[in-house]
């Protein structure tokens, strides 16, 4: 839905929440400006997620290709089942904690899943933006705001 978010959001006349913007919101008020980028492949390789968080001032940062594959694999192929592998968590604390040393100062869990995988004490020092849990406490807020 958010790789066409301008077509919905020139069609709709009520606010619509780019899950990007949300998070960006997020990341200001903790005051971090490098942010790990993890989801599905086009998530962390087309830039509609990314060019929002850009436009905000921040500083995108995604795993080498190699580890961008393995993490789309792990989330269709495992998450998506409900499959929790091991070995396929230490994975995601190994490429959280790559973006962690190449500068990123939090990561954005960009695909619903992730959080079923890894948590907020898996990389000590580094925050964790679960960009499902952020989105839809905006939803909830906005619709309570508008009465």
């Amino acid at each position: 839905m958010h790789r066409v978010a301008p077509v919905i959001e020139a069609a709709i006349t009520v606010p619509f929440l780019h899950i990007a913007a949300v998070v960006a919101t997020t990341a200001t008020d903790i005051g971090v400006t490098r942010l790990g980028l993890l989801g599905t492949a086009p998530t962390m390789e087309q830039d509609f997620y990314r060019r929002r968080l850009e436009r905000a001032g921040f500083t995108v940062l995604t795993p080498e290709p190699v580890d961008r594959t393995t993490v789309d694999q792990i989330i269709f192929d495992e998450l998506t089942r409900h499959v929790f592998r091991p070995e396929s968590r230490e994975t995601y604390i190994r490429v959280m904690t790559n973006l962690h040393a190449a500068g990123a100062e939090a990561v954005v869990l960009g695909c619903t899943e992730i959080i079923l995988l890894v948590g907020p004490d898996d990389v000590p020092g580094l925050p964790l933006l679960d960009s499902t849990t952020l989105h839809v406490e905006a939803i909830v807020q906005t619709a309570i705001s508008r009465g």
